[in-house]
């Protein structure tokens, strides 16, 4: 789909002080050698280049089963669609992130997403329209207003979606790698206060522009104490993201500022 010279285009010159080099030192938890750390580091710039290259291609993608392959075993797509209480869709920056909102596109319902503007705007505006396949009904800004318009939303049994992966500062610190990283409270406090249910979606990069998306639902901790449960769920969500980096290190976005110094 892509030419090789446009889809392979960000590799950042390796050094001893590249930022992501650094950080596999300290947080890769199987003590990998440099050769694989480099091979780690090669693969994400790699998988950047590639999503950023696949902006234009989006409309196509979206409704190609043969490059995108949804595995979906419990139908929680079309679930999430018929039930009449709204859902919140998790997801991290990793394979190419934006097509985590297939299988809602597909089974027809219509989504909201969490969304921090660059700061450059004519890069914002070129990517909302690169993302107009996809994104059926708007953005809701990162922060408290954000989550103030979730609210609503939710109430009016709306689907947003989220990406998790990212520092918040006004979060609570949760291990990550064996590391306390800030990590935002609001999928977990948006669920456990509405009770709607939480659809994780992880879109694997197969080769090439070829891609797996897998659903599966999130079992938020319901008891008396609320704000246990949240704790407990955002904790439980780094477990999981966790896991998924682990399995394809190379996928994920490592240059997030996602621990502190």
């Amino acid at each position: 789909m892509l030419p090789r010279g446009l889809a392979v285009g960000w590799h950042a010159p390796s050094g001893r002080y590249h930022p992501p080099t650094k950080l596999l030192r300290k947080i890769l938890p199987w003590r990998c050698p440099n050769a694989a750390r480099a091979k780690i580091i090669s693969g994400m710039w790699d998988n950047i280049g590639r999503t950023t290259a696949e902006y234009p291609h989006l409309s196509k993608l979206i409704d190609d089963p043969q490059r995108v392959e949804v595995i979906d075993p419990g139908n929680l797509a079309v679930q999430i669609r018929d039930d009449g209480i709204g859902a919140l869709m998790i997801g991290m920056h990793y394979g190419n992130w934006e097509l985590a909102t297939v299988p809602g596109h597909r089974t027809g319902f219509t989504q909201y997403h969490f969304y921090r503007a660059p700061n450059n705007p004519y890069v914002d505006a070129l990517l909302n329209e690169l993302r107009k396949p996809l994104q059926q009904e708007g953005f809701l800004p990162k922060g408290s207003d954000g989550a103030r318009q979730a609210v609503v939303l939710l109430k009016k049994h709306a689907h947003i979606g989220m990406l998790v992966d990212q520092k918040q500062d006004e979060g609570i610190p949760a291990l990550f790698f064996g590391r306390e990283a800030m990590t935002t409270t609001a999928p977990a406090a948006l669920a456990r206060r509405l009770d709607v249910p939480v659809v994780a979606a992880r879109v694997v990069r197969q080769h090439g522009a070829y891609f797996k998306i897998f659903v599966h639902e999130f079992q938020i901790a319901k008891t008396e104490d609320r704000l246990a449960d949240v704790i407990v769920s955002t904790k439980q969500f780094n477990t999981l993201l966790e896991g998924w980096v682990r399995e394809h290190p190379e996928q994920w976005f490592w240059v997030h500022k996602r621990w502190p110094r």
